[in-house]
């Protein structure tokens, strides 16, 4: 649907951005203001939009497959691979796991997430007890970035609240609705980026005062940012809702049609990966540092879009698949079952067995269906369902 893969491509050129002036943000006030803008949003976004196309019914082995292809390997890949250059730069060799390098902690809380989410819609209010879950994770210092624990909890909210998007059904109506209908709310949601993006230069100093920015990363508790007043998590809360219309705002604001970067919508996770290599420079050098002239920040801005273009094309992705998309089949069990019975997969766990060739069929009737697999040892009772079913 262009409507997502248009949204998915913005949200992660923003995400590009926002990394890209990091350095800048403490000596420019306006590169501040623009950091800040972005990262009001475009994070909740990230994660709303993931949110709207997980599933939460039952795991079956299809999607349980895919959370270790598409998440849990290219972690230990790319983690594996930054000790190495951290290495090479001469740092010492830790190969630690349970810390994600810059951006991998993304990867280790989507899998959180989509594990997470069938059970909490087993609940009647599950958005409510993800808000509830993320402020009351912000009053203990021992959720920390372990495991990235505290962006993980913290920011469950808006993974949820795109599961709800879909189940509100939404975007059927919003793509029916008439252009001069659609533009009314659009306008409206320009007003709200644009008060946003007046207020943040007007008020930098009380941003900077309160320590906004950390508020808005969600990987410290309260108290480690400085705050160990009860009211706390009324900070969390103000900024959660806020993200949340923002991101309903930045939505409404896609295009509905195919654009030129729509098939780039299909290339997050390239672009997510591979974007801090690139900027890694910038980062850990003083290239930036100290007073810049003004035309840097729309340089690096530029820049960093021309990353994201870049990192979605064709020929990027298919030098790096085997790294972002491994399919590892050598890792997969051949049989879908032990011969104990001990381990039984759901069906359609594994991949259908190949037709015979049409002279293995008599009269041209279609071939007989493969036999099943045997059954485990002690078998379910016929009236009650399977996993994965």
């Amino acid at each position: 649907m262009p409507l997502w893969d248009n949204a998915r491509w913005i949200a992660i050129t923003l995400v590009v951005i926002g990394h890209g002036i990091l350095p800048l943000i403490s000596e420019d006030d306006v590169a501040y203001s623009v950091y800040l803008f972005i990262y009001s949003f475009h994070v909740a976004v990230f994660v709303t939009v993931s949110g709207y196309f997980a599933k939460s019914g039952p795991p079956n082995a299809r999607a349980l497959r895919q959370i270790l292809t598409d998440i849990v390997f290219p972690f230990f890949i790319f983690e594996t691979i930054w000790t190495i250059v951290r290495w090479a730069l001469g740092g010492a060799f830790e190969l630690d796991y349970t810390t994600a390098s810059w951006t991998l902690w993304f990867l280790i809380a989507l899998a959180v997430w989509r594990i997470m989410l069938p059970y909490l819609v087993l609940l009647r209010f599950p958005l409510l007890i993800a808000i509830a879950i993320s402020i009351g994770a912000g009053y203990t210092e021992s959720i920390d970035a372990t495991l990235a624990l505290s962006r993980t909890l913290g920011m469950l909210p808006f993974f949820v609240f795109g599961w709800k998007l879909r189940q509100w059904q939404l975007t059927g109506r919003w793509l029916d609705l008439p252009s001069r209908v659609a533009w009314r709310w659009r306008a409206g949601a320009i007003a709200v980026f644009t008060a946003v993006l007046l207020v943040m230069p007007i008020a930098i100093e009380t941003w900077r005062d309160l320590k906004l920015r950390r508020f808005m990363l969600y990987d410290e508790s309260y108290q480690a940012i400085g705050y160990d007043e009860p009211w706390s998590g009324a900070i969390r809360l103000a900024l959660l809702l806020f993200a949340m219309l923002l991101s309903v705002a930045f939505l409404v604001l896609m295009p509905r049609r195919t654009t030129w970067f729509t098939p780039f919508g299909t290339a997050t996770m390239y672009i997510y990966l591979l974007h801090t290599f690139i900027l890694f420079p910038f980062r850990e050098t003083g290239m930036l540092a100290g007073d810049q002239p003004f035309w840097v920040l729309p340089a690096m801005i530029l820049f960093c879009i021309g990353i994201s273009v870049v990192l979605s094309l064709k020929p990027v992705r298919r030098v790096f698949r085997p790294l972002v998309e491994p399919r590892a089949r050598w890792l997969f069990r051949p049989e879908p079952s032990t011969a104990t019975g001990t381990l039984v997969l759901p069906p359609g766990a594994m991949p259908p067995l190949p037709s015979p060739p049409p002279s293995a069929t008599t009269d041209g009737d279609p071939p007989e269906p493969p036999a099943p697999p045997a059954p485990p040892a002690s078998p379910a009772p016929p009236d009650e369902p399977r996993a994965g079913a």
